[in-house]
Order: structure tokens, then C-alpha cells, then sequence
């Protein structure tokens, strides 16, 4: 569904637009949105709980154990290098050619980079998987765009209330399905320990289940998806504009399958530097602050669970971090299904945002206070308790993610532009988690090498932390606060 707007700089949603009932869901499409979502977290969670074994295996780090967590951040934030260059030209050309041509390219690239990865076995071609996925995979941001194409200021809420759920999925099936089936030959002999191949390759199993799952949603895409936005041209059209200098006039006409309707007018796509307002750049800055504390504790986690406990971690082996891991998606996920829609009804996403990312106070204290607990009385119950309370506290930060993409709604100049403008935030996000995972593994394992102040990983992250407070405070209580003075 499409706004009538004749000026392309007019806002998003007037407020004499905005409906006065609320919309139902489009289930007929948003069930293929949530399924689509569940690729990349079951990808990305899969590989999780055993990269610092795999670090381990590959012989990178010559044996040096503080050295696991720096080439775990390394190759955490390989993907999100080449994703930044990356994310805004996919999610701009999504607004020429199509949501669905972004979504079944990035389906491929993902599905490539994961075979790609569990037949590697060097450091660089682990990198070179990653880059090549991180490069093709503009899915997230795209998906996004789709969510606001098919909603409403009454509806999107609730769909951002439903979204969690493939999350919860790819999270929670992720890290069981690399926790438990990486190296199958040893851990399950009567079944694997005949296969050369496993042998060969300890972590193909995992990768090739989730290569398996992301065909299938390809191939759902392809025949079911259908498109949200009129294209204005073709992918081979453009092609051949930039390679053979040739000139089209005709731009491509929407097939059946768009859910636009023709007899509106379309508004067109804004420059960059159009985009680049005040509104969209504070929502930029949440995303980047959000991200970089969020991916830092998380490229953090498992190593700390990995880490031995003297030298300031668990000492916990690949499938009970994967369980933790799932543990911790699943309850993501039913958390915010129950309550986001009514939290945000209640309190505002500006409020839900600030409470999240002030939430890594205690998630960054909870660390030391674990591994101190594990040193004193062994892994008891007093370090599963403060274990589940970190990992509870976590909820309230995930939920920053679908507060902000609500203020990129209201942030876009136009409906023309969502895509371009969830593609700058993305962008922005990814540039994020590039510093974020490399950064904050490697201060870890600087800070547990002898002589070295073993709590620097955790003033570094505290830091972050604050920052994310403090930007956090220049968004409004609402969205429909910017919607007003439009």
C-alpha cells in the first residue's frame, strides 16, 4: 500500500492521512516477510558457538589462548567491512528495481557464504567467506523496507511485535544447530565417524543445514513474495546502462504480483545528500551507538563462556555455549512478541530505546561479578543465576531495534526514499559492528593477558555503553512527535 503524495518532498504520513482504525495485518505476505527474516540470525547463530574452537583448530593463533578472542572479532567484523560499503546501494536499488530481486540475490550470496565457510580451512578463506556474504546480503535492510510498505502508523506496532519471532527462531536453532553438530565424526561416531568428509571438514554439517534452510526461502521468494514498490527500471536495464552506455526511456511496468496501487502518484527518490536530514541522522546515531555496544557484548559473550576461568571466563565447551545462546534468542523472541506492542502503547518507543541501551550498565557488571563467583565456588548456582539475570537484561536491549525502525517511518522524506533511508541507517549499523566486534574481542583478550588490567574490556564496554545513553536522548517520546512538526 502506497501513499497518494504529488510532491516528492512531501512527508511520509500527513497527519490528516494517518487512519483512525487500525489495519489488519497482511498475513498473506507478512508470513513470507517473517519466514524470510529467520536466514540471516540462522546463519550468523549457527557459526557462533564454535568460531572460537574453529579459531582454535586452524592453528592462527599458535596456541596462544588470549589470541582467540582478537581473531574472533577480526573475523566477526570481516562481514560488516564489506557489508558498510554495501547495504545502502542494495537498499536504494531496491527502490528502482524491487524489494524481491534485493531479497533473492542476498538469499544466494548468504546461502554461498555459508557452504563457503564450512569448507574452509585458513583464517583468510573463513574471511573471504564472510566479506562475500556480508558484500551480496542487503536482505535485513530490504525486509525492513517491506515491513513499512505493507503497513500503517495503526498496524506497524504490531507487525514489529511480530518480528521477534523469526529472530527467536534463527537465534535459538542457530546456536543448537552449531553447538551440537560441529565436528559430528567425534561427537557422534556410530552416525558420522565413517565420513571422510566430516573429518575433513569438522563444521560443514552445521553450515549445510543452514545452506539447506536458505535455499528453501529462495525458493519460496521466487514464486510466492510478491513486490511492494512499482519498480522504475530493471537489474539487467541498469546493467547495461552502466556497462554499454545505452538509454532506455521505457522503464519497467509492475507485473500482477505488486502490491502498489497505479492510479497513485508516485513520488521519486531523493539524492543522498537529501536524505542526509536531521531527523535521519539522529536516528543514524542510535543505530550506530546501539549497535556498536550490542555487537560488542555479543562478539564478547562467547569468548567470555569460551575463555578459561583463570584466566577470567567459563570455561565452557562449544554445546552448552550454543545452549546458553539459544536460550537467551528464545527468550528474546517471546518477550517481545507478548509485550512490545504494549509496552510501546504504554511508554513510547524513545522511552523503550533508552531503557534498553541503559540496560548494558548491568549487563557489563554482571561479567566480572560471574567470572569472580566461578573462581570462588565453581560453576554452581550462583553463576547460572547471574548468568540468566545478564541474559534477561538483554531483552530490554534488543527491543531498541524495533523502536528505531519505527522512527525511520517519520524520518523518510518520502515514501520513495524508505528504502534509501533504511538503507543509510543500516549502513551506518553495519559500520557499527565492524568496530564493535574487533574492538571489543580484542580488548578482551589484551586485558587477560598477564600484567594487564583484567577489567579494561569491561570499562571499554561501559563506555559504550553511556554513549548510547546519551544519544539515545535526542529522540522524541513518539514518532508521531516528528509526524507533528512536518
Amino acid at each position: 500500500m502506497t501513499a497518494q503524495q504529488d510532491d516528492e518532498e512531501a512527508p511520509l504520513l500527513q497527519r490528516s492521512e494517518q487512519p483512525t482504525t487500525r489495519t489488519p495485518l497482511p498475513w498473506n505476505q507478512f508470513w513470507i516477510i517473517l519466514f524470510l527474516q529467520i536466514s540471516e540470525p540462522l546463519s550468523f547463530q549457527t557459526l557462533a558457538p564454535f568460531i572460537p574452537q574453529l579459531i582454535r583448530d586452524i592453528g592462527v593463533t599458535h596456541g596462544d589462548e588470549s589470541q582467540v578472542g582478537h581473531y574472533v572479532g577480526i573475523l566477526e567484523s570481516s562481514y560488516y567491512a564489506a557489508h558498510v560499503l554495501t547495504v545502502f546501494h542494495w537498499s536504494r536499488l531496491s527502490d528502482h528495481i524491487g524489494r524481491k530481486p534485493v531479497i533473492l540475490i542476498a538469499l544466494s550470496a548468504i546461502s554461498l557464504s555459508m557452504l563457503s565457510f564450512g569448507l574452509s580451512k585458513t583464517f583468510l578463506g573463513l574471511m573471504v567467506s564472510l566479506v562475500v556474504g556480508g558484500a551480496f546480503d542487503g536482505s535485513n535492510s530490504v525486509i525492513k523496507s517491506m515491513v513499512i510498505d505493507i503497513t500503517d502508523v495503526t498496524n506497524m506496532p504490531k507487525a514489529y511485535g511480530y518480528i521477534p519471532i523469526p529472530w527467536m527462531i534463527g537465534t535459538t536453532a542457530g546456536p543448537l544447530i552449531g553447538g551440537s553438530l560441529s565436528r559430528p565424526a567425534d561427537r557422534f561416531p556410530d552416525i558420522f565417524g565413517q565420513s571422510e568428509l566430516l573429518k575433513t571438514y569438522p563444521y560443514l554439517l552445521p553450515c549445510s543445514i543452514s545452506t539447506i534452510f536458505i535455499s528453501i526461502a529462495w525458493v519460496v521468494t521466487y514464486f510466492r513474495l510478491k513486490e511492494t514498490v512499482s519498480p522504475r527500471t530493471s537489474l539487467w536495464e541498469l546493467i547495461k546502462r552502466r556497462f554499454f552506455r545505452q538509454s532506455y526511456a521505457k522503464s519497467c511496468q509492475p507485473s500482477s504480483n505488486v502490491l502498489v496501487n497505479l492510479e497513485e502518484v508516485q513520488p521519486k527518490p531523493l539524492p543522498l545528500r537529501a536524505l542526509l536530514t536531521p531527523k535521519v541522522s539522529t536516528v543514524a546515531a542510535n543505530y550506530v551507538t546501539t549497535g556498536l555496544f550490542h555487537m560488542a557484548f555479543t562478539s564478547v559473550l562467547p569468548v567470555f563462556y569460551a575463555t578459561p576461568i583463570e584466566l577470567g571466563g567459563l570455561s565452557l565447551d562449544p554445546p552448552r555455549i550454543g545452549t546458553i545462546l539459544a536460550a537467551q534468542g528464545a527468550a528474546h523472541g517471546i518477550f517481545q512478541v507478548v509485550f512490545y506492542a504494549r509496552l510501546h502503547d504504554r511508554f513510547g518507543a524513545g522511552p523503550i530505546h533508552t531503557t534498553g541501551v541503559s540496560s548494558g550498565i548491568p549487563i557489563v557488571v554482571l561479567f566480572p561479578v560471574i567470572n569472580a563467583l566461578a573462581r570462588a565456588q565453581g560453576i554452581g548456582l550462583a553463576v547460572w543465576l547471574c548468568v540468566a539475570i545478564q541474559l534477561a537484561l538483554t531483552i530490554s536491549l534488543i527491543m531498541c531495534y524495533p523502536s528505531l525502525a519505527l522512527f525511520v517511518r517519520v524520518a523518510a522524506p518520502n515514501r520513495a526514499t524508505l528504502g534509501a533511508t533504511s538503507g543509510i541507517t543500516q549502513m551506518f549499523l553495519a559500520g557499527a559492528r565492524i568496530i564493535g566486534p574487533a574492538s571489543a574481542a580484542s580488548v578482551f583478550s589484551y586485558s587477560i593477558q598477564e600484567g594487564h588490567d583484567a577489567w579494561l574490556v569491561y570499562y571499554f564496554l561501559m563506555a559504550m555503553a553511556f554513549f548510547a545513553i546519551g544519544v539515545s536522548l535526542l529522540l522524541p517520546r513518539d514518532p508521531s512527535v516528528w509526524e507533528d512538526h512536518q
